[in-house]
Order: structure tokens, then sequence, then C-alpha cells
């Protein structure tokens, strides 16, 4: 095994089982194809039956199930091996087997050495071994998570407090427009809030992310979060009545929902869905179908009177659900004649409306007769439906096994029906290589 090869498969996932499908394959008793698997060189299935053996606690096994991976030098499996060593006991040994990469700048093993060194009970080595990356937002929350409880939290307070300047001077040039100024890390005032929750200062937290520019991450906003926290529900709603915030609107409805009050988690969204935004509209629906109350949840909905495939996606689910597929049909039907056309992400959700109103082959006649019906996506939501209906065999056989972009579809297909080689086959098929970029420089073709 060779460690850039294992590094590249791991992006590409070209000829290696898919970790949820290794899974599946463990769970329904074919652990052995695993292992045959992982023996001949597919990382995922050696890293799956290393945690499966792990799990029952059979750790040495699954210390030599990783070994071949891990002695290659390839960080993903080192550090795989470490975490094993770290769960059983055996830390100083994962110490050791991290520490010449963390050394070697290695980000992930930084981390993970300074965090195994904290629990050791070692977290002012762990914090010195952080400390020169304050500006990095990968290793500075673990910076923040090992200084705790150790003496330094005016330390790192202070740190972070000039790090999350808007007006901070880039590091290289010392301008103060260059683009690389500004907070570095983009969390630094995240991080500053946190210390400060953290000493009991909660007013100074709120009032840092008050007044610091900083991006929400996954969809949550740091202020929303320590408002709720700390049960400050007047002042999450002011947020959200005052600046139009959604991110605030969610916080505070998921706060009030956990609590029972339904009705005042409608209102939180309400204002935002009366203005038109589509998220804080999907939100809203799935809290009143959550709460049995699909027929509202479909009126918000189409109140959007939108054509975007992501709305229309939720709002057929809704028709669906509430066994209104007709007035689903209708509702696309009305939504294609203004605009003159219904493109393939519009149409495949006409497909499943058809199906669930009891006219299957209406769908798949639809799908064949498309414009885009001979494409590998069209075949695979084709093979989707009719698995759905309970046709499998006949699903399986829309699928084109020497088609790449049809693997995982078929693979899953396959393993349901307890065709479990052939399913093994189909995926360990290998991907076509990736053509290099044009020397000239410009290139459409990956990697770009």
């Amino acid at each position: 095994m060779d460690a850039a090869e294992l590094d590249h498969r791991s992006r590409t996932r070209g000829g290696w089982i898919p970790p949820d499908l290794v899974a599946r394959l463990i769970d329904r008793g074919h652990a052995d194809t695993v292992r045959e698997r992982a023996l001949d060189g597919d990382w995922f299935c050696a890293r799956g039956r290393a945690r499966d053996l792990a799990g029952r606690g059979r750790a040495e096994e699954a210390l030599a199930a990783l070994a071949p991976y891990a002695a290659t030098g390839w960080w993903d499996a080192v550090g795989e091996n470490a975490e094993l060593l770290d769960r059983t006991g055996r830390t100083e040994e994962a110490v050791r087997l991290v520490r010449p990469y963390a050394e070697a700048g290695e980000r992930a093993a930084l981390r993970h050495l300074a965090l195994m060194l904290s629990r050791q009970g070692r977290a002012g080595e762990a914090y010195a071994l952080l400390r020169p990356h304050i500006g990095d937002r990968f290793l500075a929350e673990p910076l923040v998570e090992v200084s705790a409880g150790q003496g330094r939290d005016e330390e790192v307070a202070a740190l972070l407090r000039d790090r999350a300047r808007p007006d901070r001077p880039c590091g290289r040039c010392g301008g103060a427009q260059c683009p690389g100024g500004g907070a570095r890390p983009s969390n630094a005032a995240a991080l500053l809030a946190a210390v400060l929750e953290r000493q009991g200062r909660t007013d100074e937290a709120v009032e840092v992310l008050r007044t610091h520019p900083y991006a929400p991450v996954g969809g949550r906003d740091p202020l929303a979060e320590l408002l709720a926290r700390h049960g400050r529900i007047d002042d999450l709603r002011a947020r959200a009545a005052a600046s139009g915030d959604e991110y605030a609107a969610r916080r505070l409805a998921e706060l009030l929902e956990s609590r029972g009050d339904v009705a005042g988690a409608v209102e939180a969204y309400r204002p935002h869905a009366a203005a038109g935004r589509g998220r804080a509209s999907v939100l809203l629906a799935r809290l009143l179908a959550r709460h049995g109350r699909g027929d509202e949840a479909v009126d918000v909905l189409r109140a959007l009177d939108s054509a975007d495939d992501w709305i229309l996606d939720e709002l057929c689910a809704l028709y669906a659900a509430g066994g209104r597929s007709e007035e689903g049909l209708a509702h696309l039907d009305a939504v294609k004649a203004r605009r003159g056309r219904e493109e393939w992400e519009v149409f495949r959700l006409r497909a499943h409306l058809l199906a669930g109103c009891g006219r299957l082959d209406e769908a798949v006649e639809g799908i064949r007769a498309h414009l885009e019906g001979a494409t590998p996506y069209a075949a695979e939501e084709l093979a989707r439906l009719l698995a759905g209906a309970g046709r499998p065999e006949e699903a399986v056989a829309v699928l084109d096994p020497e088609l790449p972009d049809h693997g995982r579809a078929l693979a899953e297909l396959l393993l349901d029906l307890g065709r479990i080689d052939e399913a093994v086959a189909v995926l360990r098929r290998p991907h076509p290589p990736i053509p290099p970029p044009d020397p000239a420089g410009y290139s459409d073709c990956p990697p770009f």
C-alpha cells in the first residue's frame, strides 16, 4: 500500500465500498466480505471492521486490521490507530504515535495530540503546543478547550480580543486594507465569547457577539445559541424581531418548542415567513407538520408561490404525506403553465406524486419520455421509484453496472436483494482516471 494512493482513493472513493454500506454489510452479517475487502486494500472496509471489532471488545484484532494501512504513514490511518489506542487506555502509545506527525506540521495531528494530552492531565503541554497556532481556525478551538480550568482564561481572552478586531492589519504585509487583514481566526469572536461565558461573564460575551462581525456556521448563530443556553428568551425574541434575523428566530422557535410552547414557536417564524423568506417558511412548515398541522404547513409553502425546486420538493412531500398527491399534481400543473416548461428537477417530483396516486406506470412512461429521460440521473430516479413501489428487480435492470454514476444506487439495490457479491463487484469497479489540467492554465475539467 502507498500513502499517496490511499489518500487519493479516500478522496475520490474510487473502487472502495462507501462507509455507510460497509456498516450495512456488517449489520447484515457479512463481516467476512468486509474482512476480505480490507485485506485487499479497501480502507473503508478496514476502518469499519476495526471499529466493529473494537466495539465488541476485540481491540488487538482491531489494531491488526489497521496496521497495514498505518504502516504506510498515511495520517488518516495513523490517526484512527491512535484513537483506538487512546480509547482502550493506551494513551501514551497513542501520543508517541501521533507526536512525529504533529511536529511535522500535520494540523489534524496537532489537534489530536493536544486533546489527548489534555485528557491525560497534561493541559499545559497541550496549550503550549497549540499557542503558536492561535490564528488557525481549526486549531484555535482546541486551544480554548484545553485552556479551560488552567487559570489561563484572561491570557486566552486577551489573545482572542486582539485577533477578533475587524480592522486588524494583514499579518503578511501589514496593510489595513489587504484581504489578509480582519479577524484571524474567523471564529475569534465566537471563541472569545465562549471564554467569557465559562467565566460567568455572560453579558460581556453577549456584547462581544453583538459588536464583532462574524458569520453563522452551519445555520447556527453563536449569539442566538448563547442567549438560548441562558434562557434569555426576551433578548432572543428582540434580536429576531429587530434585525429580521432568521437564525435567532430558528433558535427561539426550537427553544419554545422544546418547552412545549408550540404556538410561541410558530409565531417566532411567522414574520419571516410572511416576508417571503424561504428558509423560515420551510422551517415553519416542518414545525407545523411535526405537530399534526399538515394542511397549515401546505398553506405556508403555497403562500411563497415559488417555482424553486427545493421549495417545491418540501411542498410535494407535504402533499404526499397528507394523502393529497392529486392536489400536488395540480399545483405542479399551475407552475408549469406559468413558466411554460418543466425542468427535470420539478418533473421528478411529478413522477413521485403520480406514483403516490397509484399511477406508477404513467410516472415510468413520463420519465422515459422526458427530454432528460436518457440521462444517468433520470435512470437513477426511475430505479428509485420502482424500488419504492416494491419492484426492485425492475429497478436493478434500469441501472447500468458499467456506469460509475449508477454504482452507488445499484449496489444498494443489490444489497437489499441479498446479491452481495454483485454489489461488491459494482462498488469495486475503478473510476476512470481524472485528466490532468490544461497546461495553458484554464480547464473545465477536475481538478479545477
